[in-house]
């Protein structure tokens, strides 16, 4: 054991801190040092900095992964939405879904309505707000996620069902705006069967459920889906007309003016 007395050489100090976990203290060792000799901190104050510089590093670190994983991207934040633009919208079920209570209950926030009224918008919104808390999200559109797991391994493909299955919110987006295929049905329906009563989904879907169907066709599996997908769910629908394309010819409406 080494002695109180013995002063270990800063390189090897570093060494030992990385060892050990303490990289954030390492990487600014001399700083760290120099802060306590000048505010000659206590044994206590030294650790109890140590430990919340530590812990606030590791989750910012954190923070930063589960970012990246969830596919979330760029959006606009709730403060933009025009709650007066869509003919209708249950803003109390929104923003019910904003605080995520739902997720503690195991539900579900599904969200129809034509293009452009916003859902990809709010939906991305309910996820950066939930990796914001702690959760991992995995923010896909119904095309990416089906083509994921298309894969050719059988082991492949239930990795990455585990991976969905498990992750703290699973956000599905666009359902409906392609069609698919049998396989593609059965693919959606095991990621929300795994999820079922245990995980939350969020899903944004231009089509009304009796459509699905269409989107689709022949799948067996649908009734069942839509069965499980809806039990325990906060179902809500925004009409109107497409805000998109409104910000389209407000655009040029100013490009003219500028002419």
């Amino acid at each position: 054991m080494t002695s109180p007395k013995t002063t270990i050489p800063t390189s090897s100090l570093k060494m030992q801190l990385d060892k050990i976990g303490l990289r954030t203290i390492s990487q600014n060792l001399d700083d760290f040092i120099a802060r306590a000799t000048t505010g000659r901190w206590s044994p206590r104050m030294l650790l109890e900095q140590l430990s919340q510089i530590e812990t606030d590093e590791r989750s910012r670190r954190s923070l930063e992964r589960r970012l990246g994983l969830s596919g979330i991207k760029k959006f606009k934040p709730m403060a933009d939405f025009d709650w007066d633009w869509p003919k209708k919208v249950e803003r109390d079920v929104i923003e019910r879904a904003l605080t995520l209570d739902f997720i503690k209950e195991a539900r579900n926030v599904i969200m129809i309505g034509g293009n452009g009224l916003g859902k990809t918008m709010i939906a991305k919104n309910i996820c950066h707000a939930a990796v914001l808390a702690g959760y991992s999200v995995l923010f896909r559109s119904a095309s990416a996620l089906i083509e994921d797991l298309q894969c050719e391994s059988p082991e492949t493909r239930r990795r990455k069902l585990r991976t969905y299955g498990n992750a703290g919110v699973v956000c599905i987006d666009e359902v409906g705006y392609l069609s698919y295929d049998d396989n593609a049905a059965d693919l959606l329906y095991e990621v929300i069967n795994r999820r079922y009563e245990r995980r939350s989904v969020v899903v944004t879907t231009n089509r009304g459920f009796k459509e699905w169907n269409e989107v689709f066709p022949n799948a067996s599996c649908i009734v069942t889906l839509v069965d499980r997908l809806t039990h325990h769910a906060d179902v809500t629908k925004l009409e109107g007309e497409s805000y998109r394309l409104r910000e389209s010819e407000i655009e040029a409406a100013a490009r003219r003016r500028k002419k």
